[in-house]
């Protein structure tokens, strides 16, 4: 088993540190958007003023305006989820060092 190095967790904490504005801006998009879609279903179907309410419904749903917020939407749930499992990776990392270092140190107690 290949050791961590304690090089490799400060990167670690570094890119954690450093990724964290980046991801906080991709989460507070995804809400904005997530909140934004359904603003928009509702503007859209305001914009009906014959028909029924399924018929309304139905032409908000299949709208250009409102397929591109999903799109971004789509985009927006992808950019956090890259950022966040990337940050867990690196969080993982250190806790692997720490766990190393634990193991270490029992070892090195038992050979006393």
């Amino acid at each position: 088993q290949e050791m961590i190095t304690e090089k490799e967790v400060e990167a670690s904490a570094a890119y954690i540190r450093d990724k964290s504005p980046e991801y906080a801006k991709a989460k507070a998009e995804r809400i904005y958007l997530a909140e934004f879609r359904k603003s928009k279903l509702a503007i859209l179907y305001n914009t009906q003023k014959e028909g029924t309410d399924k018929a309304k419904d139905s032409y908000a749903h299949a709208h250009s305006e409102y397929l591109e917020v999903l799109a971004g939407l789509s985009e927006a749930v992808e950019a956090e989820e890259t950022i966040i499992w990337r940050i867990k990776a690196a969080q993982a990392k250190i806790e692997i060092w720490r766990t190393q270092q634990a193991n270490n140190r029992r070892i090195d107690g038992s050979h006393q």
